[in-house]
């Protein structure tokens, strides 16, 4: 059977579990169960065959693409996005497009949620069952045009009662009373995370501050007002379930006064029978796993702590599919003081339902920061930590990890997770030694999911106020990864950090299907989305995307040819309105960005750069240990475990290898021999056999003996790894096929800025308009009367855009913005409103602290509104029984004081006012000239003159 078919196989299993009736085309019954699914369905005409097309109550509702174990699938989104427009005309639909979109291998299977808010794809365990998807269908908007399923239909829009993720768009302020600050920081930081579709969050709270109080708050606003069919709640041990119980019947709605269990019904499981009807289960985690898996639970394992049953075994049996308890029976699970041990072995039981995970403790691990994405929401009584011509020029942020730099270490006892590399199937492993790994084995032998997500945090935190201050668009970013995994990792989190749908990143390489990529490389360069795309080395040379600002390096380059083109990438000059039709907010491109996460810019300089090499894997530790002559019976039993651990991981090549090396045994034989050597029967008979006893002889055996016959038997069975070919090719195979996930290691951002070449071409900028200001300070208007002490002239708008011109002409090409940041790179400390947008007259600031009138460079608005305030404390009161009214300053009125803030805003802007201005917006939209005339009377005139002097002082 191919790869394909056998996907295929699994992915009927998969759907016929879930309660779908499968079929091909040609013996389709749309009708024949309340969900259809329908292999090779053909659409319309230039869309191919959808691998499934699934129908709910009738009507078409999503499709399913099929591929083969190992495809990564978020590369394969735009083609099942594809096939859910393509239903020929005439067929009953929900909505065009259909608005549930699967990816699957049979082994790993990812959803889009066409109805959410920005639909994101996200991993499932398997698919959900028809009845949801009925659930989720029956909010859609009722169909128009030419009736349910006509190609007139209208495309769907959520209502916001659609979904949980929709629901949660939609929340009423949180009632405060009863709740303490922290509590109220951490109900409204959770439900901001799940508005913003974080699948984990750790809620931090000291012992005693009400964290179940907490959660019982949140949970209830979930299920009243975000619709949360069911939540689960898990605790340590059975005896804090029922305490857990007490606390629900205590709560009071602080919407109505009804007792949460009068309310809503709550289960505390002491069985294996799910109560359907229950709004909220309380269970420990081993209880869940037994249900899982069909068994029952000895009620003393449901009091043992979760971590002392962890440590009966090394690897929990993997968890299937079971229909009585489908992925989607819980949309929220929290978790509660449940120790580390849920976050590593266990974790399968969590990661089997589609549900968000939030996670409540009051002392986190390096596992537990690890498991939930680092998204740390609520800290309770610590300080969050929060990362805080013909081309264009470039400047280079550099941002440093701990992780990047130096590798990391897993201590044993932690647990990783282990990923087949061409299958893409993963299993947790509790380590039974540490596990260090170099920076140069990152994403290649070594995921660290927090080593990118730290990365591209750093960038999501600094973008908009050190690397395009002032922006709130994404510039276009291109990110090169090390490979097609690596990038399918840098993608997820990507939207995940920015908080965006499918759409806003994309994967562009050459394992991407559906779309063909030279399509995807063309949106890129002309849509304004994606705003980010990742590829390994396929947009790298020869491709033209002016429109990028970003080129992202998160992979090291050897050849300084390769690094020059990929930097090209960023420097093609593009015109302002070109720009502007991508990205709507940026001015214009001046410069473009390198942010080098890996050192790729300093490598670049030097032929090559030393590595500190550190020991790696302990398994070819274990081997030498072996082949050294150690037969101790913990490192043996750890040999053929690992062993035993790879047999289902090897391909036949592998296996051959293997044979021929080892005297034709395979590694199951290996293993094998080694625990049979270890039978202490075993080490009787051949003792036995050495002294020349009969096999059924009971006379004892002297303990010499029994140690040479020990030490013959186990000689014997591990003969083979004295062979330095045989070990090395079990750890080359080992490491070949396997790719260790590292949620334990937290990474630290060590430095984030820009580099020397940037602060010196900031310096030379800065250098430059200073030497023009001085070279023309007698022919430019704005020079002329900025440099007059006191001025001879006022400064007109006029003039500052006259400077302007000149300075954006060659061979300056600079604009205010440009000067700001130059500025502030240099001079931080004395340089205000780095982050915000620029305006011309800015200018005025800006040439001001270069010819030192002023110590610190401030935003032009904001010297302006300093001059009004002090102007408007100098205005003396109204005589004695000319009250101003309430609000009033001064000698003026609260409605004479909000034209007076309308003037200051205008001459912020334009350096002036004139009687004109006031038939002009915003004047005109609050009475004009007219009403300025009837609130000033005779002394608008006057009081515009001052006005028009006193603020641009």
């Amino acid at each position: 059977m191919t790869l394909e078919a056998q996907a295929r196989e699994n992915i009927d299993k998969l759907l016929q579990a879930a309660g779908w009736h499968v079929c091909d085309a040609a013996a389709a019954n749309i009708h024949a169960a309340r969900g259809v699914a329908i292999r090779e369905f053909p659409l319309k005409s230039g869309h191919g065959f959808a691998d499934y097309l699934l129908y709910v109550d009738g009507k078409a509702a999503g499709v399913i693409e099929a591929k083969k174990e190992g495809v990564t699938l978020t590369g394969v989104e735009t083609q099942s996005d594809k096939y859910t427009q393509g239903l020929p005309a005439g067929l009953p639909r929900w909505s065009n497009p259909l608005p549930f979109a699967y990816q699957s291998t049979g082994v790993e299977t990812r959803f889009t949620n066409g109805l959410d808010p920005q639909p994101r794809s996200r991993p499932v365990f398997a698919f959900h069952k028809p009845e949801l998807l009925a659930e989720w269908l029956a909010y859609l908007p009722s169909p128009s045009g030419r009736g349910a399923g006509g190609e007139g239909t209208a495309p769907a829009v959520a209502q916001p009662s659609a979904t949980f993720l929709a629901n949660l768009q939609h929340m009423p302020p949180l009632k405060e009373e009863g709740l303490w600050p922290a509590q109220i920081q951490a109900i409204r930081n959770l439900e901001k995370s799940l508005a913003e579709n974080r699948p984990r969050a750790l809620i931090q709270m000291a012992t005693g501050s009400g964290k179940t109080f907490t959660a019982i708050s949140f949970i209830y606003r979930l299920i009243k007002f975000a619709g949360a069919r069911r939540v689960l709640f898990l605790v340590d041990r059975g005896n804090l379930a029922d305490q857990t119980l007490k606390e629900f019947q205590q709560y009071a709605s602080p919407y109505n006064n009804f007792k949460f269990t009068e309310e809503y019904i709550v289960q505390r499981l002491s069985s294996n029978t799910l109560d359907t009807t229950a709004r909220v289960c309380i269970s420990t985690i081993q209880r869940l796993y037994a249900m899982l898996k069909g068994k029952d639970l000895p009620e003393e394992l449901d009091e043992e702590s979760v971590d002392q049953l962890g440590s009966l075994f090394k690897q929990p049996e993997p968890i299937e599919y079971n229909p009585s308890i489908p992925i989607e029976t819980f949309d929220i699970i929290v978790t509660d003081e449940c120790h580390r041990s849920i976050y590593n072995l266990w974790a399968q039981v969590l990661e089997y339902f589609d549900a968000y995970l939030i996670g409540l403790t009051a002392t986190p691990s390096k596992q537990t920061f690890g498991f939930f994405n680092q998204n740390l929401v609520m800290e309770y009584n610590h300080e969050m930590a929060v990362a805080d011509g013909v081309n264009v020029n470039y400047d280079v942020y550099r941002i440093r990890t701990a992780i990047t730099e130096q590798g990391s270490k897993v201590e044993s006892g932690y647990a990783v997770q282990i990923m087949e590399r061409e299958t893409r199937k993963k299993r947790w492993e509790q380590l039974d030694d540490d596990f260090s790994y170099d920076p140069n084995q990152l994403d290649r032998d070594v995921v660290a999911p927090d080593q990118i997500r730290k990365i591209i945090q750093t960038y999501r935190d600094k973008l908009f106020t050190e690397i395009f201050p002032g922006r709130t668009w994404v510039p276009k970013t291109l990110i090169f990864a090390k490979d097609d995994a690596h990038a399918e990792n840098i993608v997820e989190i990507v939207r995940e950090e920015f908080g965006k749908g499918n759409d806003f990143a994309q994967k562009i390489t050459y394992r991407t299907t559906g779309a063909k990529p030279k399509d995807l490389i063309n949106e890129f360069r002309t849509s304004p989305m994606p705003r980010v795309a990742v590829t390994v080395d396929m947009i790298a040379t020869g491709t033209d995307i002016k429109a990028v600002e970003v080129v992202f390096f998160m992979r090291a380059v050897k050849s300084r040819a390769f690094f020059e083109q990929m930097k090209g990438r960023g420097v093609r000059v593009i015109a302002p309105d070109d720009l502007q039709s991508v990205t709507p907010d940026a001015r214009a491109k001046d410069h473009f960005v390198i942010v080098d996460a890996v050192g790729v810019c300093e490598q670049d300089k030097t032929d090559s750069r030393p590595m500190e090499q550190k020991p790696t894997v302990s398994f070819e530790k274990l081997m030498q240990a072996v082949a050294f002559g150690n037969t101790e019976d913990d490192v043996l039993t750890s040999l053929a475990g690992r062993l035993a651990r790879m047999e289902h991981r090897m391909s036949a090549e592998d296996d051959r290898q293997i044979r021929a090396l080892s005297g034709g045994l395979s590694i199951k034989q290996l293993s094998h021999r080694i625990i049979a050597a270890l039978d202490p029967d075993r080490h009787i008979e051949q003792a036995k056999l050495d002294l020349g006893l009969a096999p059924g002889d009971d006379q004892p055996i002297p303990e010499p003996a029994l140690a040479a016959a020990r030490h013959k038997v186990i000689q014997e069975a591990i003969k083979p790894f004295f062979e330095p070919k045989l070990r090395e090719a079990i750890d080359t195979i080992k490491k070949k096929n396997e790719v260790v996930i590292d949620t334990v290691s937290a990474d630290q951002v060590l430095e984030a800025g820009f580099s020397q070449d940037a602060l010196d071409r900031a310096r030379g900028m800065v250098q430059s308009f200073e030497q023009f200001i001085a070279e023309h300070k007698d022919e430019i208007t704005a020079l002329q009367v900025l440099y007059g002490k006191p001025y001879k002239q006022r400064l007109t708008f006029e003039a500052v855009k006259e400077l302007a011109d000149a300075i954006e002409k060659p061979p300056y090409l600079w604009n205010e913005s440009q000067l700001w940041n130059a500025y502030a790179a240099l001079e931080k400390s004395k340089v205000k409103g780095a982050s915000g947008r620029r305006i011309l007259t800015d200018l005025v600031s800006l040439v001001r602290f270069a010819i030192h009138q002023d110590n610190e460079l401030i935003p032009f608005p904001e010297r302006v509104n300093a001059n009004f305030r002090a102007w408007l404390a100098s205005q003396p009161p109204l005589p004695r029984g000319e009250g101003r009214g309430e609000g009033g300053v001064g000698r003026f009125t609260p409605e004479q004081l909000k034209w007076l803030e309308m003037i200051r805003d205008h001459i912020a802007a334009n350096l002036g006012i004139e009687p004109d201005d006031f038939e002009y917006a915003p004047f005109s939209q609050h009475g004009g000239l007219g009403k300025v005339h009837q609130l000033f009377g005779d002394q608008l005139g006057p009081l515009v003159s001052e006005l028009n002097a006193v603020l641009v002082a």
